[in-house]
């Protein structure tokens, strides 16, 4: 079950990922809890996207800054994973370029690829606005525009589109710094460009021709893109890696961004115990193992020595930087923010259920466990591990009711806690912080008798299907959270979790049972 409120209201990208971990969609959002519930309330879905929600089990995501990183992003990363469920788009590996060509007398063209002497900017997003782009330019600076230049001059010359160096209307030194004026313009000092605009949309509107001043106007908007940083699929030509970090109650909670020549793909999730050295132990145990990238964007400075293991590790230069403005930092942020959005979510949703609770500490480990069978048959018990509010999946038990015939969860519930937490003490195990039972009174009384009996003091409710109420030991009344409580949400989906488990091991059972 995914939990839409720990997903932020914020543009970027979404991954859905199968019961294997395997990606099968990306996706982009202008907000991505919106966009995510989206797949899950509508019933007007296609058969492919329906297919595609059924084998939904988890998600994954990547904050960005606005709706145009998250494109690219998304693009990035579809290369990267080739998900199932997106489109396999064969023919168009990116978005386009402009190139400003190697030539005597150079025209600007629409690139698909990085490829040749030429100059390229972008990429470019939108085709419109690209083509908006390029029209304005070669318009405003008369760049030429015929593959083959011919001797005498064309049309665009006549109507002053082109000032002819086929002919020899211009000589190559003008020429050349007509194209200086475009590559400034091409890298974002577009001012002088626009000035020129709106003073022919202020003649144009003089004029009464609004047609005209519209189309002008829509020329301008295009021009501005040029402005909009990509961060997310920057102009280099070397691989980096961007860390941050925040600290938290004694842990340490890092997001490691790897970029490959200049574009995003993987994004990386660290969490550990706080120490007085801890960066620099995780960069030695991550690179010893890791490519080094020709540069690293770190919060701080670190030591030389550790500079120089880096240096060793990759066979070559290794710069590492650490940014206070310009583009680097902005990066360096937006992993800081994809660490609130990844970590901190899960923290306050503890945090609400230790105050709902009432709990002495927050449950970092929580336990949950259910009952399934098919008509009194094939009945078995699941128990499911949470830690920091996420599937601990490789803690996840199952076991085959032993002692009860018949329909009674109230005994079957007894018989795997009892099993469970005899085999914990024995092994002298970590016990949980939390231990949640899917039922109502009957089933909480009975898992709770089964701990006392086994001297054990471990937190334990139990949540009701019918009107999602949880019961506690020893109260006479059950509790009711509000509908849209982090600490709710947080306990009805270990339930679930639980639930899926149990029946999908009853059916298993079902099944052999059958074929015996």
């Amino acid at each position: 079950m995914i939990d839409f409120d720990n997903i932020p209201d914020a543009p970027g990208c979404y991954l859905f990922k199968d019961d294997s971990e395997r990606v099968i969609y990306v996706g982009k959002a202008k907000n991505l809890r919106k966009r995510v519930k989206s797949y899950f309330q509508r019933n007007d879905l296609d058969p492919k996207t329906e297919a595609m929600v059924q084998r939904i089990d988890s998600l994954d995501f990547i904050v960005t800054d606005n709706e145009v990183e998250a494109l690219i992003l998304e693009n990035n990363l579809i290369k990267k994973k080739k998900p199932k469920y997106n489109i396999d788009l064969k023919d168009s590996k990116r978005y386009a370029y402009i190139e400003l060509t190697d030539e005597e007398f150079p025209r600007l063209l629409v690139a698909r690829r990085r490829s040749g002497t030429g100059k390229f900017f972008g990429p470019f997003v939108s085709a419109a606005t690209r083509d908006y782009i390029l029209s304005t330019l070669n318009k405003t600076f008369q760049v030429r525009t015929c593959k083959k230049m011919q001797k005498k001059p064309c049309l665009r010359h006549h109507i002053n589109l082109c000032q002819a160096p086929c002919a020899g209307k211009i000589d190559r030194a003008e020429y050349s710094e007509k194209m200086k004026a475009v590559e400034l313009v091409l890298k974002g000092r577009t001012d002088e460009l626009v000035r020129s605009i709106k003073r022919e949309i202020s003649e144009a509107s003089a004029e009464l021709d609004f047609e005209r001043a519209i189309r002008l106007r829509n020329q301008i908007e295009a021009i501005e893109w040029l402005k909009e940083k990509q961060k997310m699929q920057l102009s280099k030509r070397y691989d980096e890696d961007i860390i941050n970090y925040t600290i938290k109650n004694g842990r340490v909670y890092l997001i490691l961004f790897n970029v490959y020549k200049g574009t995003l793909e993987n994004k990386q999730e660290f969490e550990f115990d706080w120490s007085d050295k801890f960066l620099e132990e995780f960069l030695v145990q991550y690179y010893s193992e890791n490519i080094v990238p020709s540069e690293i964007i770190l919060p701080h400075e670190i030591d030389n020595s550790l500079i120089s293991f880096l240096k060793v590790k990759r066979g070559g230069k290794v710069s590492v930087r650490v940014p206070k403005i310009g583009e680097k930092k902005q990066l360096l942020d937006l992993v800081m923010k994809n660490i609130e959005a990844s970590f901190f979510s899960e923290i306050e949703r503890l945090e609400d259920l230790k105050r709902k609770l009432h709990l002495t500490k927050t449950p970092i480990v929580i336990e949950c466990f259910d009952i399934s069978h098919i008509s009194g048959t094939s009945t078995v018990g699941s128990m499911v591990r949470f830690r920091d509010a996420k599937p601990d999946k490789n803690n996840y038990r199952r076991f085959k009711i032993r002692t009860v015939k018949g329909i009674d969860d109230t005994r079957a519930i007894a018989e795997v806690v009892r099993r469970r937490y005899t085999r914990l003490l024995r092994e002298d195990s970590d016990l949980p912080d939390l231990i949640i039972i899917d039922g109502g009174r009957g089933q909480l009384n009975s898992a709770d008798t089964e701990l006392k009996r086994l001297g054990l003091e471990i937190p334990i409710i139990s949540i009701a299907k019918r009107l999602e109420e949880i019961y506690l030991p020893g109260s006479t009344s059950p509790l009711r959270l509000p509908k849209k409580s982090k600490a709710l949400k947080l306990i009805q989906e270990i339930r679930d979790e639980a639930h899926r488990f149990a029946i999908s091991y009853s059916r298993l059972l079902h099944r052999k049972e059958l074929l015996r």
